[in-house]
């Protein structure tokens, strides 16, 4: 059906994008609506204590507790500190007649939860390679033995490192229905939507992968499928838990900052082509940074990793002047892919300087809401990609059609020429039948009745009733002979047109005295065609009248064989010979040999002629056979 196919695939499955993004939005909202509304029963604890230790403390120390505000980012305080931080924070129950809910909203890296001494909860990796509970909020239902009328107390071992931005978040305590809405709430925004962008960004980049490799030639498809695919690398760096596969959190982030620069790269080179444009020197350094950052990563990742804000700052301001180019071409342009592409970046970009700020801690907080808008770019970089494709596909059904049509014409035109020429064809054929005809009744027939007429016009040798008799039977012979050749040769087959010249010369050659000996080998079902045929019985006739007129030979041997895509034709005879080129009585004997040499060359041959005075003659030649004769 037409519209089907990988553009028009690619097109809905942006619209089901768009959809999932404007569900997931909605669900945000909804549940965001629903936390402030329970909000006023959920306590706040923004105050604190802090206190350092070692990898290995698994008791807080008793001194050295500083008061701090949450949340709190121990780097601030402490900035070349790795290791523990212990968090203690105090609240009052007042009841203990019902679970409450606990969350807390920020932990960096790895944490483990006590509640009045009692373990809630502990991550796998509290040591290198460290867990990642950062990546969403975490809440427990602390049950009723575990609370404490009056003071409770909270302790969170933080484990983490100075260039992470480790610490804790605020910390919500409160009914189990409340809390838990805040944690909803707090999921979707932080991690579902990353879930979210992570898992489309690997989608359309496989999708978009597979659609280059059907077009390879069109490469703004391979280079938005290689972008897409490193984003959702970088994505996934917001949605797992674990370092794995990498043995440390250095690794993992200079392997994460290589992805960045990589994914920066390509999208930049996605939008080159995009626009139709290639800067070789400039595609080429990217080419080199980003080799470089994978070298780096996977070379030096303790110090990579740390120090990533070498790598990350000047690609982040790499990717504003992309996008900055890209916003003043698409405001230039006409093309509707490239204004809905630009549209779609203007919100993330206005946004990005929210994350930014939040990255290099110039504002507290733990929402990245890049994330929100991510898929907007993603899906209305699809729609683009798929507007373009789906183009290209109506231009390509133009141009079938186009040529369809033009195909039409020139098949009636070719079949209008292959009918004149089938006719000029078979008007050649006829005329060519009737040439030959002609031919053979003027170079047969024709000179025997010729030489007839002469006979008898001639008054000092009046002729014999016998010898007119002889030659009308000879004048009727030739004639029928060219008849059976021209009409019959369908028929027959080659032993089939020599069996009646075999026969009458046989018979003339008897009464001559002339012991005649004929060798037919392998001519059934041969055809040679009917101006190929006379051509042959004529030469067998010229030769067989010269040995009866002249040799005064006692035996001829007249020899027709077929042998593979060959056809032999020998006739010797025993009688006098002569020296070739002078006849017995001294005249140029060259006329006769003319004629049956023409007649050879006719036949795709060279006559052979084997004479000496006092040996008598032999006549050869080979005549290929054609593919149709055979």
């Amino acid at each position: 059906m037409r519209g089907e196919g990988p553009g028009s695939a690619v097109l809905n499955y942006s619209r089901l994008a768009w959809l999932c993004l404007a569900w997931l939005l909605a669900a945000c909202t909804i549940s965001t609506l629903q936390a402030q509304s329970v909000a006023s029963t959920v306590v706040t604890l923004d105050r604190a204590e802090a206190v350092q230790a070692g990898w290995d403390s698994s008791m807080p120390p008793a001194t050295g507790w500083v008061p701090i505000k949450l949340m709190d980012y121990w780097n601030t305080r402490w900035p070349h500190h790795d290791g523990v931080v212990w968090y203690r924070v105090h609240w009052n129950q007042a009841s203990t007649d019902a679970p409450i809910g606990l969350l807390l909203d920020y932990v960096c890296m790895a944490d483990a939860v006590y509640v009045n001494g009692s373990v809630v909860y502990r991550d796998p990796q509290l040591v290198e390679p460290l867990s990642r509970s950062w990546v969403a909020p975490q809440f427990f239902l602390i049950d009723k033995p575990l609370l404490h009328i009056g003071d409770n107390t909270l302790l969170v071992r933080v484990s983490g490192l100075a260039a992470y931005q480790p610490g804790l978040g605020k910390v919500q305590i409160g009914s189990n229905s409340a809390v838990q809405a805040l944690y909803r709430s707090g999921m979707r925004w932080r991690y579902d939507v990353r879930l979210f962008n992570f898992a489309i960004s690997a989608v359309l980049g496989v999708l978009f992968g597979m659609l280059w490799l059907l077009r390879r030639r069109d490469t703004v498809y391979g280079w938005y499928a290689l972008s897409t695919l490193f984003g959702a690398g970088y994505a996934w760096n917001y949605v797992t838990a674990s370092t794995w596969p990498f043995a440390s959190t250095d690794a993992w982030q200079a392997f994460v900052v290589a992805l960045l620069v990589t994914s920066t790269c390509s999208f930049t080179v996605f939008l080159l082509r995009f626009c139709e444009r290639r800067w070789p020197r400039t595609e080429a350094a990217m080419g080199l940074a980003s080799l470089a950052a994978f070298a780096f990563a996977l070379l030096d990742p303790h110090r990579m990793g740390p120090w990533r804000n070498v790598w990350v700052l000047p690609t982040i301001l790499f990717y504003y002047a992309t996008i900055a180019t890209f916003l003043w071409h698409a405001a230039r342009s006409r093309r509707i892919e490239v204004r809905v592409l630009g549209i779609s970046m203007l919100l993330p970009i206005l946004l990005s300087f929210h994350d930014l700020a939040l990255y290099l801690e110039l504002i507290h907080g733990n929402n990245y809401i890049g994330a929100l808008t991510s898929p907007l770019t993603l899906v209305g970089m699809a729609f683009a990609v798929a507007w373009r494709f789906s183009a290209a596909m109506r231009r390509a059904e133009g141009f079938n059609v186009e040529l369809r049509h033009k195909v039409d014409i020139a098949t009636t035109q070719l079949g209008d020429t292959l009918a004149r020429e089938h006719a000029l064809a078979l008007d050649n054929t006829r005329i060519g039948e009737r040439l030959n005809l002609v031919r053979d009744l003027h170079d047969g027939f024709g000179g025997s009745l010729l030489g007839a007429i002469a006979a008898l016009e001639n008054p000092q040798r009046p002729p014999e009733p016998a010898h007119v008799v002889s030659t009308l039977k000879e004048l009727r012979d030739d004639l029928r002979l060219v008849i059976d050749t021209t009409t019959h040769e369908q028929d027959s087959d080659l032993a089939g047109l020599l069996a009646p010249l075999r026969h009458r010369w046989s018979q003339r050659l008897d009464v001559a005295g002339i012991d005649s000996r004929w060798r037919l080998d392998g001519l059934d079902g041969l055809h040679l065609g009917p101006a190929r045929s006379l051509d042959l019985l004529r030469l067998l006739q010229e030769a067989l009248t010269n040995v009866l007129k002249h040799s005064h030979a006692s035996r001829v041997d007249v020899a027709v064989g077929r042998a593979d895509t060959q056809l032999s034709i020998e006739v010797r005879d025993d009688g006098d010979g002569f020296e070739p080129g002078v006849a017995h009585d001294g005249r140029p004997s060259g006329a006769g040999l003319a004629s049956l040499r023409a007649r050879a060359t006719r036949l795709g041959s060279v006559l052979v002629l084997d004479a000496l005075p006092g040996r008598g003659v032999t006549l050869r030649l080979d005549v290929l056979l054609q593919a149709s004769s055979r």
